[in-house]
């Protein structure tokens, strides 16, 4: 085997840590951000949501774009990748511990501008050199780098959402503490995985076309879309609903760890049970947890936290599924139909972010419209809405997505 080979076979820990490190920056952004400028700034919930769905509109554009540069810097990924982090940590500084020196929404526009695109350069060339990585492994690469990849995802996931609630036991800036934090993180993942962007093979890069032209693939695609929709609404409304719904402020820290806790012990659990059935059959397991955690969650109202809290167990445990064996999925493909993978995860990454957007421009002008207000004094309608959009919208969302899954053959060449 060459040298490259037996570089590219080992250290799985620092794909991990590298995981974690990008996890904290993107799913935690959408729990804490939208609410750390309406309760700093007074920026409203509708001004928010048209951010940060003109941000995801960028990425219509600027993800299949990074994924085509991640291509062309291939043989420079390591620095492409340095200078990237860097900027990622910068940005996070600046949206969190630094007060605006322009007008908050404008600097939230502009911090969130730096931190989506380097978040997204980032996973493109992170997951595109794990196809490269996998496929030098011996047995089921693919499934057994995920499970190392998307455990140390969900506990980056984990930190950062639990991180600002502790911090605000020892600081009165909290969310300042976190960006510092996780600036030091990005140094430390940067510094571990810095050996691991080498090019692989030679091959020359065939753009979007077979990825586009492969049925395989666009189904995943599609189903990739409608499997991150349910997580996007849920992540940006679970403040919103545990204060105002359960009526439990002080709660949110607590149940946001357990959810992500049991998501990261599961995801081990899930790739074990994908490699006994088989990847589809057990993401469907796990598609299914998800719709009979959040029916249940419909019916709850105020005081009913030991409840929500049995559903976070659930919920987090089928989140492992999605987010281990989805992935995986697409890359196994990726190895088969794309030389390089680099442009396949631009559309990926576009494709499951775009459903983030949706999410904040759609639900909280709809919630601010119906009358509804950060804090527990709103009315019977404007709650009933709220849960609504945040169990009852994921349950339909998951339906056609677990349907188009059962649907689709990919075993096809």
């Amino acid at each position: 085997m060459a040298r490259a080979d037996i570089r590219m076979s080992e250290r799985l820990g620092a794909y991990a840590l590298f995981a974690a490190m990008l996890s904290a920056a993107g799913l935690p952004l959408y729990i804490h951000a939208p609410k750390f400028f309406v309760d700093s700034y007074g920026v409203s919930l509708t001004a928010l949501g048209a951010v940060l769905f003109g941000l995801r509109m960028l990425d219509v554009v600027q993800d299949p774009a990074l994924g085509w540069l991640a291509e062309r810097l291939r043989h420079r990924r390591q620095m492409a990748a340095a200078v990237a982090v860097t900027a990622l940590a910068g940005a996070m500084v600046g949206l969190f511990a630094i007060t605006p020196p322009v007008a908050p929404l404008l600097w939230f526009a502009l911090m969130l501008t730096i931190v989506f695109s380097t978040f997204s350069f980032l996973t493109i060339c992170f997951y595109a050199q794990g196809v490269s990585k996998a496929d030098h492994m011996d047995g089921m690469g693919h499934i057994r780098l995920a499970r190392w990849r998307e455990t140390g995802a969900l506990l980056g996931v984990c930190v950062a959402a639990i991180a600002p609630f502790g911090l605000a036991a020892v600081t009165d800036q909290p969310f300042a503490g976190f960006a510092l934090g996780f600036a030091l993180l990005a140094c430390i993942a940067g510094w571990a995985m810095r050996t691991e962007w080498v090019a692989g093979t030679l091959q020359q890069s065939s753009g979007f076309a077979p990825v586009l032209r492969d049925r395989i693939a666009r189904r995943l695609l599609v189903i990739a879309f409608l499997n991150a929709a349910p997580v996007a609404v849920s992540s940006t409304l679970f403040l919103f609903f545990v204060e105002s719904r359960l009526a439990a402020p002080g709660a949110e820290g607590p149940l946001l760890l357990l959810f992500f806790l049991c998501a990261a012990c599961a995801a081990p659990i899930w790739g074990k049970a994908a490699e006994v059935w088989g990847a589809k059959h057990a993401l469907i397991a796990g598609m299914c947890l998800s719709i009979l955690s959040f029916g249940f969650a419909i019916t709850l109202g105020t005081g009913d936290v030991a409840a929500f809290a049995v559903i976070c167990v659930f919920s987090g445990a089928a989140l492992g599924a999605d987010l281990t064996l989805l992935p995986a999925l697409f890359a196994t493909r990726m190895a088969k139909i794309s030389p390089t993978a680099a442009e396949g995860f631009g559309l990926w990454a576009l494709v499951s972010k775009f459903s983030l957007a949706i999410a904040a421009v759609a639900l909280l002008p709809a919630l601010e419209y119906a009358g509804f207000r950060t804090g527990v004094d709103n009315s019977d309608q404007a709650l009933r809405l709220l849960s609504l959009f945040y169990a009852g919208l994921p349950c339909v969302l998951k339906l056609a997505a677990l349907a188009l899954l059962a649907a689709t053959d990919l075993k096809g060449n």
